[in-house]
């Protein structure tokens, strides 16, 4: 008799996997063989019992015996979409901000959907000698559609949409036949190929094949040999009217025949304020038309090429009566020299050379108004005037005769700040008026356990109302210090709480320019604290007879 002993050093209970995965499918697994065990046995018993359950009819059935067919297999779905990607072409931009040469850049992107996990890999092509990483931009993994995390799926891919994929939007543009085919089977209908968009920058970049243009027959030689020393000459007034100091000048236009350059020289007049310098412009060709330069094109050059002029000035562009622009000025020909005359009476008798009526320089310049320039807010308003009126500004000029009547005489008042701040709300003031100068300053009175330093709160200066323009400011004077004022200085405000006696006195003798209700809010201030300070008086009189 054979007895079977449980083994008292097993210590896993667990039930072991059936299923084993084999190239990438999930078979059964295989039953060890057990020692002196035939391997080949032990496979035969296994084939016989599925052999067995196979043939085995099921006790319960459902419907009719004929009725019951085989049922197909089930292929799984990584099995029958395996080795099934569908590929779309796309591209973004990228914003370059380092490089004067270009703005942005287009990067053309091929995007890979594998249907067998629904996931998503995004390749750049490389591009030789581009120095910019390439290749790989996404690994194969499923992409967020979502805040939620939903990935995308193939239903949500289509051309002429954006994949919005970790901040990058990619413009899907065409796709394989493969994945219209694929499409189209599943009753989506995909829209219009768009064309890829040109990178400009690699589009600058390609080396143009030579081109050979065909000389022209004009005989420069030629010309020269026939219209050498040769000179058309005009009489014309310079219009300077965009000038500071606007003025007309006397000039002469030579247009020379033998290679069409232009010289212009100036007309020297006795007492006429301008150096005596004879050439305003020296000999060269004047461009008239220039060819289409791109918008990034520097047009501050010191000097321009031939391969960016279109057309040069010609004899045909002078007529007398007419104004003429060159090199940003305007000219006025009112008249030419005899030779230039018989020169387009045989040449170009379409054109007619009558001399005009010189003009008088009042009618061509109309003398303005000098402006004068915003406030920048450095300094007074009368220092930064003076930039805009000198060359090596000025002090000010100031009024002596107001400096010597009001020297040394000062308007004291007490003053309050408000804020909404509550360390700043009623911080005390004393706020003192120049009457030299209307000019105010402000010192802080101390106060104890405040934290705040007292002293100078603010330096001698002119302060503006609020509302008043910088062309003409209006400033604070006596007339607006009543008590219960509020002044805004430079962005704070201050409530004027007292007065003096001296101010009192000061503007009843100046009753005229004083408005009646300040003066009756100082008379008020001052006479309720005279009959205060009077009563305190008689009241230390009566306590000080009985202690006597």
């Amino acid at each position: 008799m054979n007895s079977t002993f449980r083994d008292v050093r097993k210590s896993a209970f667990h039930r072991s996997q059936t299923l084993v995965y084999r190239n990438g499918f999930a078979v059964p697994r295989r039953p060890t063989v057990g020692i002196g065990q035939d391997p080949l046995l032990s496979e035969q018993l296994i084939q016989q019992q599925i052999s067995k359950l196979s043939s085995e009819t099921p006790y319960i059935t459902r419907g009719s015996y004929q009725e019951q067919g085989l049922v197909e297999d089930v292929i799984p779905a990584y099995v029958a979409l395996d080795k099934k990607v569908l590929r779309f072409y796309a591209y973004f931009e990228e914003d370059i901000l380092c490089s004067p040469k270009e703005q942005h850049r287009v990067c053309p992107v091929v995007i890979y959907y594998y249907l067998e996990d629904d996931s998503i890999c995004i390749f750049e092509p490389r591009v030789e000698n581009s120095g910019i990483p390439q290749g790989e931009r996404i690994k194969r993994q499923r992409l967020p559609r979502n805040a939620h995390g939903e990935p995308y799926l193939w239903k949500h891919l289509n051309i002429g949409m954006y994949l919005e994929v970790y901040g990058v939007k990619y413009n899907i543009t065409q796709c394989d036949a493969f994945t219209k085919e694929f499409m189209e089977s599943e009753g989506i209908v995909l829209n219009d190929p768009q064309p890829m968009p040109v990178d400009p920058y690699s589009q600058s970049r390609k080396i143009t094949l030579p081109s050979h243009i065909t000389p022209s027959n004009f005989d420069q030689m030629q010309q020269f040999i026939d219209m050498d020393r040769k000179v058309l000459r005009f009489f014309a007034l310079l219009d300077d009217a965009d000038a500071l100091f606007a003025d007309t000048r006397a000039v002469t236009i030579q247009f020379y025949l033998g290679d069409n350059t232009v010289e212009i020289r100036e007309v020297h007049e006795a007492n006429s304020g301008h150096d005596p310098f004879p050439i305003l412009m020296h000999r060269q060709k004047l461009p008239k038309t220039f060819k289409a330069t791109p918008q990034n094109f520097p047009s501050c050059v010191l000097e321009v090429s031939k391969a960016e002029v279109e057309e040069y000035y010609t004899p045909k562009d002078f007529q007398t009566g007419q104004t003429m622009k060159l090199r940003g000025r305007r000219f006025l020909l009112y008249d030419c020299d005899g030779f230039t005359k018989e020169y387009y009476q045989k040449n170009h008798p379409d054109i007619q050379m009558k001399p005009s009526e010189v003009p008088n320089k009042t009618s061509l310049v109309q003398l303005r108004k000098k402006e004068v320039p915003p406030y920048n807010g450095f300094g007074s308003l009368e220092d930064s005037l003076q930039n805009c009126l000198y060359l090596i500004p000025e002090p000010p000029k100031k009024n002596v005769l107001k400096m010597l009547e009001n020297n040394n005489k000062v308007l004291c008042y007490s003053a309050r700040m408000e804020s909404q701040n509550p360390d700043d709300d009623g911080r005390l003031f004393i706020l003192s008026y120049s009457l030299a100068n209307d000019m105010i300053s402000i010192y802080e009175k101390p106060t104890r356990n405040s934290g705040i330093i007292a002293g100078k709160f603010l330096k001698d200066t002119r302060i503006p109302k609020p509302g008043s323009s910088l062309e003409n400011p209006e400033f604070y004077s006596p007339a607006d210090f009543a008590i219960g004022a509020t002044l805004h200085v430079f962005g704070r405000r201050f409530v004027l709480t007292d007065a003096d006696q001296y101010v009192l006195n000061y503007l009843e003798s100046n009753a005229g320019q004083i408005p009646h209700q300040t003066l009756l809010s100082i008379h008020q201030k001052l006479g309720v604290r005279t009959e205060n300070n009077q009563a305190h008086d008689q009241n230390g009189d009566d306590v000080a007879e009985p202690s006597s």
